[in-house]
């Protein structure tokens, strides 16, 4: 019996050293210079809201930047008019509302934080082909790339990386969906118009910084009005090629190649979690990014883009409870945060992560959570979540090969420079050290482990300043 369990134990650290070699060679082909941007509008861009509070917030998280979105409406003059008034459209001074936007961009730059700006609709009701009291219905492309220019002359030595509306594959953002009666798409085109102006506008401001194309929802809805189209079929769409990925013809006319620096993507997951793979091919969630880099790279191959485009995830996150409906419990929701950005970071094409919100969508009146509680603290009480401490200091508890076997995956966010944290773990009692870990300035590590199914595994972390820091308890999940 005695030899039976020395041979047991032997082979389990022989196990537990192999996945010590192999975890630093996959992470080798990671993306550890991903940075991460936290959008938090109620608290960065609401009239009358210092954003002062929330930007240190999301300095002292670690987070590298901020995306906002910064809507042609609200800054436009005489919004609400059917007949489009006299002013120079180029011209940041000719509109008015910048101040908010201001105050976060430039507060963003104080700390030291990277801005990220969606321009994005809905368009003044003078620049609706239909004078759409919304704003939405096939904005008129050519206003849209002139206040394109004012933005880029007001912010352009400002903003890090820009991009071009926000989920245009929504119809609830951008009509039609559908042309007429008809099944053919209208939706992908009416964006392609938008985003060459929008991108003309800018380069002619004097930015050179990158500029996105996409900013999709990730899973479609078959409603022709208020509908998502599946954002596989709007990239084809938009880039004017067939389910083959063979060009087509639009008006007569062969699309030209876009302009693009990089595709934006909002790769949400339902209740089910970050490793649900849609049947459906056309829709992109954070378990099945690979479906959008062969999409892209099938339309590079037909000379629709450039050639292996980077991959932003400019808006991600997990919903929670108190939304049964579609959000996850609290300590759930920040492990599948985790996870995801872990999918994110071993993906060499995908250059960011993101972070929506910084607190929950206030629950709208008379209505079941029909907003995003996707935040780090709750609406009511501002409580924090197990996701805000996970969020300095992601976890991930990587089932091994065997179920005594796991490798921990995380980040020390905040760290700019080498350090290290403290293993932790427990069995349902009290916790108990299990060692010291050594971080890089990237602030990435991994650690073999042995474990049980039982176990849970913590980090803590003392900043340079002193401040100790305490992940919160995490847990092993089915699928690595």
């Amino acid at each position: 019996m005695k030899e039976d369990a020395f041979v047991r134990q032997r082979i389990l650290l022989v196990v537990v050293a192999f996945l010590a070699v192999l975890v630093p060679a996959v992470a080798a082909n990671a993306n550890s210079s991903q940075f991460t941007t936290v959008e938090a509008p109620s608290e960065l861009t609401t009239v009358g809201v210092s954003p002062d509070a929330a930007l240190d917030e999301i300095k002292a998280l670690g987070a590298d930047g901020i995306r906002i979105q910064l809507g042609w409406r609200g800054l436009a003059p005489d919004s609400g008019s059917r007949t489009k008034p006299t002013f120079n459209a180029t011209d940041p001074n000719a509109y008015g509302g910048w101040e908010k936007y201001d105050a976060a961009i430039d507060g963003a730059r104080e700390r030291g934080l990277l801005v990220h700006v969606t321009i994005t609709g809905a368009a003044p009701t003078w620049a609706s082909a239909t004078k759409d009291p919304e704003g939405l219905t096939r904005p008129d492309a050519a206003e849209f790339g002139k206040f394109a220019t004012a933005v880029g002359r007001r912010y352009g030595s400002k903003v890090a990386l820009w991009s071009i509306w926000n989920e245009p594959n929504l119809g609830k953002l951008l009509k039609p969906i559908y042309d007429g009666s008809s099944n053919r798409l209208a939706s992908p085109l009416t964006y392609r118009d938008l985003y060459l102006r929008g991108y003309a506008g800018l380069r002619a401001a004097g930015v050179r910084k990158p500029i996105l194309v996409g900013e999709l929802a990730p899973q479609r809805n078959s409603s022709r009005t208020f509908g998502t189209v599946a954002p596989v079929d709007f990239l084809r769409g938009m880039l004017c090629l067939d389910k083959n990925y063979k060009k087509v013809k639009v008006g007569g006319k062969t699309c030209s190649k876009l302009p693009t620096q990089g595709f934006a993507m909002h790769p949400y997951s339902t209740k089910a979690g970050p490793f649900l793979r849609p049947a459906d091919p056309g829709n992109v969630v954070i378990a099945v990014l690979d479906r959008l880099t062969t999409a892209l790279d099938k339309s590079a191959s037909a000379g629709a883009i450039a050639s292996r485009l980077p991959i932003y995830m400019t808006e991600f996150g997990v919903q929670s409870y108190p939304d049964k409906l579609v959000g996850v419990p609290l300590d759930k929701q920040s492990d599948f945060r985790s996870i995801a950005e872990r999918i994110a970071y071993l993906n060499p094409r995908v250059k960011s992560f993101s972070q929506y919100l910084l607190t929950d969508d206030a629950n709208p009146s008379g209505r079941a959570y029909g907003a995003f509680e996707s935040g780090l603290y709750l609406n009511v009480g501002r409580k924090v979540k197990p996701a805000y401490a996970g969020f300095r200091l992601p976890l991930v508890v990587v089932p091994g090969r065997s179920a005594s076997t796991a490798t921990l995956w995380g980040l020390v966010r905040p760290a700019k420079q080498a350090g290290s944290i403290t293993l932790q773990y427990r069995d349902g009692g009290a916790w108990r050290r299990l060692g010291s870990q050594r971080f890089g300035s990237t602030g990435y590590w991994t650690r073999a482990v042995t474990t049980s199914s039982k176990r849970s595994w913590r980090v803590t972390w003392v900043a340079p300043d002193g401040d100790t820091y305490v992940g919160p308890a995490t847990r092993a999940h089915t699928k690595p």
